[in-house]
């Protein structure tokens, strides 16, 4: 790990590698395979200092669910070639990768709780293989807000029986999950419903929370839970003041469960529909209509009241899915988000 030119040494800087994944496809560009996505995080250097690790989707064609002991070996050694190592996995919960809702039949979460148990698996086997020093398992509800508002009451503790069986799953293999909040996930698609879900779990130790500050940021706006807003309607993005204030609230809240956190810009806009109901997209950090400071507000979940860095994670991670392979494929691309990581860490790392 090289250490010239750091302020600070932590946390370890990450990317994630499900950018090569999501939105790619049938109907849209090809998947970018991993050992590209390796490669190309590993070449991004700025000032000496590189990405020290990735977080990984576990769904093909990058990891199979179902990866044998060999498989699971073998892409030990692809990470290791690379001088990487892998923090938090993604369980592929949803019902096209597998899983099932959290919040749908017993066969459904049945289905879900699978995936978050094979997902344990292999993230058990990455630290035993000495890959993984770090990192959680991430999950989400894998249903939408129109379903939950059918039944908000029963879905939310439908969910929260889902993830106390997937809990008691992840603490088999000593892992701890972390739920993104995200607003399309339903039963988590405002601050005030995440906050809720942990409260309905009850399971500090195990279940905490993933921040990523793309996702966040749509929270403040009340996207799907407007009852739920911390901005108002047409709000003027020129009012950074009153930004701040949303965003405090917002970290304060949910800042003690935070045990994951990404990187991210967003321009506030939403997209999508069905499981993936009005969600944001991410932004380079170079996006002119970008809303974030991201070096500022990652100040807001990595600081406490106090000022001081909260600890709570051994890497950070940047997420930015959904752009053209062109993008993905410049070695540019990754130098800016090195850069802009380095710059959160200088900021409010530690040592």
């Amino acid at each position: 790990m090289k250490t010239e030119g750091r302020k600070h040494t932590a946390p370890a800087l990450h990317n994630a590698m499900w950018p090569g994944l999501v939105g790619k496809g049938p109907g849209s560009e090809p998947p970018i395979d991993l050992n590209t996505m390796l490669r190309l995080t590993a070449e991004a250097e700025v000032d000496g200092i590189r990405f020290d690790g990735v977080d990984l989707f576990l769904f093909e064609p990058h990891v199979n669910i179902d990866a044998s002991d060999d498989d699971l070996q073998r892409l030990r050694d692809k990470i290791a070639s690379q001088k990487l190592v892998v923090g938090s996995v993604v369980a592929p919960v949803w019902e096209p990768t597998g899983g099932g809702s959290a919040m749908g039949t017993m066969e459904e979460r049945q289905r879900f709780v699978t995936q978050v148990k094979k997902a344990c698996r292999i993230a058990k086997k990455l630290r035993e293989l000495g890959i993984r020093p770090y990192g959680v398992v991430r999950i989400d509800s894998a249903g939408s807000p129109v379903e939950w508002a059918k039944d908000p009451s029963g879905t939310s503790k439908r969910v929260a029986d889902t993830f106390r069986e997937a809990c008691a799953v992840a603490e088999d293999s000593g892992e701890r999950l972390a739920a993104e909040g995200e607003i399309c996930w339903g039963a988590m698609h405002s601050w005030k419903l995440m906050l809720e879900m942990f409260e309905l779990v009850n399971r500090p130790k195990t279940l905490g929370f993933q921040a990523d500050m793309a996702h966040t940021l749509l929270f403040t706006l009340g996207y799907n839970a407007p009852e739920d807003s911390l901005l108002p309607e047409n709000f003027d993005w020129s009012d950074s003041d009153q930004l701040d204030a949303a965003l405090r609230i917002l970290t304060d809240a949910l800042r003690p469960w935070t045990i994951d956190f990404h990187v991210a810009q967003n321009d506030a806009t939403v997209k999508g529909s069905g499981s993936h109901d009005k969600t944001g997209r991410h932004c380079l950090p170079n996006d002119p209509n970008g809303k974030l400071d991201i070096v500022r507000h990652a100040g807001f979940w990595m600081r406490d009241k106090n000022n001081a860095p909260t600890r709570a994670f051994q890497h950070i991670c940047w997420d930015g899915c959904m752009f053209p392979n062109a993008t993905m494929t410049s070695p540019g691309t990754w130098r800016d988000i090195l850069r802009v990581m380095i710059a959160v860490r200088d900021a409010h790392g530690w040592e």
